[in-house]
């Protein structure tokens, strides 16, 4: 019974798995209210050296990296470089709250349904903060990179 039970396991979590992002995988279409109560499309970002940055107002992790990331897009913004955070935060206000408090410039999405979000699921998101950097032709390029390999992407398109 218990080898069973493993085995349905394994079973759902690797069809669950092809619905995940891989290397080489293209900027998805889809489109979300930004902070400004505007819509959004994250592939209208094509062209750009991308991160984007799985986030919620409650995950402390979160907030720590938003701070190196504001320091990131300042340093790199004028260099064809982007960051878009998408929020899984349930509470708009907690989030516009944190987007304040973090000084975050950068453009922000939300997607407010927690890690039953559309896009969460579509990336493959399972924990936070998750991020994925893509290139200028809109290829993904590395899941949760650190900082230095966005740096050599952003230099090498200088």
């Amino acid at each position: 019974m218990r080898n069973i039970f493993f085995l349905v396991i394994f079973i759902v979590k690797s069809f669950s798995l092809t619905g995940q992002f891989k290397i080489g995988d293209t900027i998805p279409h889809f489109t979300l209210i930004n902070n400004l109560s505007e819509s959004t499309n994250l592939s209208s970002f094509k062209g750009k050296v991308l991160l984007v940055d799985f986030w919620a107002s409650w995950c402390a992790p979160c907030r720590k990296a938003n701070k190196k990331l504001v320091d990131l897009h300042k340093d790199y913004s004028s260099e064809n470089f982007e960051i878009v955070g998408i929020s899984l935060d349930t509470d708009r206000t907690k989030w516009l709250k944190a987007i304040s408090k973090d000084k975050i410039e950068y453009t922000q999405l939300i997607d407010p349904h927690g890690f039953d979000a559309k896009t969460a699921i579509q990336f493959g998101v399972e924990a936070l903060p998750a991020s994925y950097l893509f290139d200028t032709s809109g290829n993904l390029i590395a899941i949760n990179p650190t900082e230095q390999v966005i740096i050599n992407q952003i230099n090498q398109i200088k």
